[in-house]
């Protein structure tokens, strides 16, 4: 039991850093949706994401080594910081010699008008990146919890400042989310103790090697990820126009309540799946924490596709309000996301970080080639289909992969059985008219995916009032 106890106390931890970073990431939509242009939304859009991509590529993966070698080896926490912080140097002088070169020949004109707020969004974003997996390393999970509060606090005073008083529009918004990350960043070096930490001390080269060596690899992984979550909005770009991207981009702020307990759980579970693996799952932990988060994760869904429309018509201001047909198919992407990230606990385990991309990388070629092909075919909406699809790839790799480490018992074929049922409850939303009836039937969905899951509610009950 103190094993589910703990994992649940992470993840009541990190709810407290992600839930309000997220919460006012979705509180603050009508905000950015009436403020700010359609092209605003996706020039902002298109550099955060960018960002997201660069990170792993220019510091050589070496945040995944921050999270992971600590967990094992707590003594030398301070060399596997030390290390961690050299590669970020390294990559962020790397990504301001490109910027200088595009500033001389002009490769793209919207990097040259935002290069300086790019880069300092690039810097804020891979040290807090760093602060936030070493503080997860060294399991110092509640100065993580603090930051979260701290950043989202920030973030909405900004916020409102900039785009309201200040009317900067965009540039507002850059700066709002620059400076809510040096808010987090201050208080972890501190909260941590890292400022004390002699970081130009000699280097041990063979941790670095075996950090790196884990890390590497991961590379790919990363760049899939991205590609699953990033491909899309780069499709519609190329072939819509930024304004189209802007509200696509906006429809993912529905799926990002989804996504919350996404980053809560991934975070939570890679210190439990490190500490608790056992390749038989002799005691069932495994098996029950996927059962229950697949529960967890298909109710959220399926509720949150019964109320899109109503949601979208609170949160998307004007032209922005076509955003909502896009919101179920991501909706139940996430849904495959987090199952994916419970699969990926074993590979992080066993530190098998080679065969942890390579589901990832055929899910990303699928992403580009069916989003293209759908695009062209059906519109934006291919987009979110090709996305859609290449997470369910994915899990069925890592799910047929996982046996070679694990013996994982789980009920499949129910499992599938609700899955059709939400992609028949997103079709009915999307391509049939709003009416009573429509929502009856909705609700029906609803109640019987629930049903479908009474065993796993049971241990949720059960787990509460052990607790009590």
């Amino acid at each position: 039991m103190k094993k589910y106890i703990y994992l649940i106390k992470n993840m009541g931890l990190l709810t407290i850093s992600n839930f309000s970073s997220k919460l006012l990431s979705f509180l603050l939509v009508p905000l950015y949706t009436s403020v700010l242009t359609t092209e605003d939304y996706g020039t902002y859009d298109i550099f955060n994401t960018t960002i997201m991509l660069l990170i792993p590529i220019l510091t050589l993966g070496i945040i995944e080594s921050v999270l992971r070698f600590p967990l094992e080896d707590r003594k030398r926490a301070v060399i596997i910081y030390s290390i961690g912080l050299k590669h970020v140097v390294r990559g962020f002088i790397i990504l301001v010699l490109f910027c200088g070169v595009n500033y001389l020949y002009c490769f793209s004109d919207l990097l040259f008008n935002y290069a300086p707020y790019f880069l300092l969004l690039y810097i804020t974003a891979v040290i807090s990146q760093m602060l936030q997996n070493f503080a997860r390393g060294i399991e110092r999970v509640s100065a993580l919890a603090v930051s979260g509060v701290i950043s989202s606090f920030a973030v909405i005073v900004l916020n409102i400042l900039f785009l309201l008083y200040f009317k900067l529009a965009l540039i507002g918004y850059f700066l709002a989310n620059i400076l809510g990350m040096v808010f987090s960043i201050i208080y972890l070096v501190f909260a941590l103790g890292v400022w004390k930490y002699k970081i130009f001390e000699k280097a041990d080269k063979e941790l670095e090697k075996e950090m790196l060596t884990y890390s590497i690899p991961t590379i790919a992984n990363s760049i899939s990820w991205w590609v699953n979550n990033a491909a899309d909005r780069y499709i519609i770009i190329g072939l819509f126009g930024l304004a189209t991207n802007g509200i696509y981009s906006v429809s993912y702020k529905i799926p990002s309540i989804m996504n919350v307990f996404q980053t809560i759980f991934n975070q939570a579970w890679t210190i439990s799946a490190v500490q608790e693996f056992d390749r038989n799952d002799s005691n069932g932990f495994y098996r029950t924490v996927y059962s229950v988060t697949n529960f967890v994760m298909i109710t959220v869904c399926t509720v949150l596709i019964l109320l899109t429309k109503v949601l979208a018509r609170i949160l998307y201001k004007n032209q922005f309000y076509a955003a909502w047909q896009y919101v179920p198919y991501l909706l139940i992407s996430i849904l495959f996301g987090v199952l994916c990230g419970v699969l990926g606990g074993v590979y992080t385990a066993t530190k098998d970080s080679k065969k942890l991309g390579s589901s990832t990388v055929i899910g990303a070629v699928i992403n580009i080639i069916a989003g293209f092909v759908l695009s062209l075919i059906i519109g934006p909406m291919g987009a979110a289909l090709g996305t859609l699809l290449s997470y369910v790839v994915v899990w069925i790799i890592r799910l047929w992969d996982v046996k070679k480490y694990m013996n994982l018992k789980i009920k499949l074929k129910r499992d599938i059985f609700s899955y059709a049922i939400l992609t028949i409850q997103s079709v009915e939303l999307i391509y049939f008219k709003e009416s009573f009836w429509l929502y009856m039937l909705q609700i029906l969905f609803v109640a019987f995916i629930v049903l479908l899951y009474i065993d796993e509610l049971k241990i949720i009950i059960g787990k509460v009032r052990f607790k009590r």
